[in-house]
């Protein structure tokens, strides 16, 4: 349990370490009601922006914010489930999740969905984790203390993983793109890259194939919303990569954006490629 000294807690450093566990535990957890859900036989509903939210997608929600009432009562929580309580700008830390991103993908019946949650603290994703239940992999990371990957059986495996360096000219960039999100600017920053190599993935997958180095970059010059990316911001950041808008500026999360929406992002493996 965290307890907070001052009316907005500041989770960091050590405090911080010590909620990888029991948050990647929360992940699992959610995860695997995720796959409990009979995707033929369930309830899918619309929210008003027209994106589909399923019982898969309430039971992860359900899951997390009991496990976080328990684990750091006194760290606001934002979830794309529950946003509509949420009162920004968020001061000190606080968590974001999005508790099945990819919903498209899930009901698809494809295996690239993910569940995402993340620490922010002073603006900044600090700690991420990204579940991928269905292909039985974790990404995690702290900031300046590294990232790894967990390979999900009776006995989880993890190993650190690290982005890749800049390609060498005459070498190919491999691109992570979205398969249900396209936009012309977002194809447009790829087709500037001679040869490169457009990988299709669902969700946050990408942000896991950027980190352990099976892709380059990841752009998204097109809107999203905070809790789809604060997760892989702070992974792919702990990973050695970093995460920029179109102008190489950082990113800022809780601080009252309109509907949480984050107009462009880039990943990218190598930091000297944003420069």
């Amino acid at each position: 349990m965290i307890k907070a000294t001052s009316p907005a807690a500041v989770i960091e450093g050590e405090a911080a370490a010590a909620l990888m566990e029991p948050l990647t535990d929360l992940v699992i957890r959610a995860g695997t009601a995720i796959l409990a859900v009979n995707r033929a036989a369930m309830r899918i509903e619309g929210k008003l922006d027209g994106s589909p939210v399923t019982e898969a997608d309430l039971a992860a929600d359900r899951i997390i914010a009991e496990g976080l009432a328990r684990i750091a009562p006194q760290v606001p929580a934002l979830s794309e489930e529950r946003v509509n309580p949420a009162k920004p700008p968020y001061n000190g830390s606080f968590f974001l999740i999005d508790p099945l991103d990819g919903t498209k993908e899930f009901v698809a019946g494809r295996d690239e969905f993910t569940v995402n949650l993340a620490l922010v603290t002073n603006g900044t994703p600090i700690l991420g984790i990204i579940g991928a239940p269905a292909l039985g992999l974790v990404w995690r990371g702290l900031v300046g203390r590294g990232a790894e990957r967990l390979r999900l059986s009776e006995k989880s495996v993890a190993e650190p993983i690290h982005t890749r360096p800049l390609p060498r000219r005459g070498e190919p960039w491999i691109a992570a793109v979205s398969r249900s999100h396209g936009d012309s600017r977002t194809e447009a920053f790829i087709a500037a890259r001679p040869g490169a190599i457009r990988k299709t993935l669902g969700s946050a997958v990408k942000f896991g194939r950027v980190a352990e180095g099976e892709a380059d970059i990841y752009p998204r010059l097109a809107p999203t919303s905070e809790w789809d990316i604060a997760a892989g911001h702070a992974v792919v950041t702990a990973a050695g990569g970093t995460i920029t808008d179109a102008h190489g500026a950082a990113l800022q999360f809780g601080k009252g954006r309109a509907d949480f929406i984050v107009p462009e992002f880039i990943a990218w493996g190598d930091p000297s490629a944003a420069g």
